[in-house]
């Protein structure tokens, strides 16, 4: 799991880097790849099957979505001292501009909306797809 994990975050950056944002945006970029790195340990802790990543850059917006296999959707829960884990959600939420999770025919998909700091440079990619 920690490779797949690790490839993600891999393949996430260079299409970072190839939207300009990690020499304009490196905090975004940072915020994106650990969002990247919850959601794709989720799908494969909770929902106990293979990640898809997919990230599209419509230019107001770089929506990182995740579908795994499982149809729960995610809940941020309160921090809690007795239990390990639990605050991906949280993450995600502290660190992207938006998310939400859309129940689909086999399973579901979390998506993470990050806008891009002012005068950072939009980037022309149209982001990619890693399955």
């Amino acid at each position: 799991m920690s490779g797949d994990v690790k490839a993600a975050r891999d393949w996430s950056r260079e299409r970072l880097r190839a939207l300009g944002w990690t020499e304009t945006a490196p905090q975004t970029v940072d915020a994106v790849l650990l969002t990247v790195s919850e959601l794709v340990t989720n799908a494969h802790v909770h929902a106990h099957s293979n990640a898809q990543l997919v990230l599209t850059w419509d230019r107001r917006c770089l929506h990182v979505a995740v579908h795994d296999a499982s149809s729960r959707l995610p809940t941020p829960r309160p921090p809690s001292a007795e239990r390990l884990g639990g605050r991906g959600m949280l993450l995600v939420d502290a660190l992207a501009d938006s998310w939400e999770a859309h129940p689909c025919p086999y399973g579901k998909t979390v998506v993470a909306c990050f806008h891009p700091p002012a005068g950072s440079g939009s980037g022309s990619g149209s982001g990619g797809r890693r399955t």
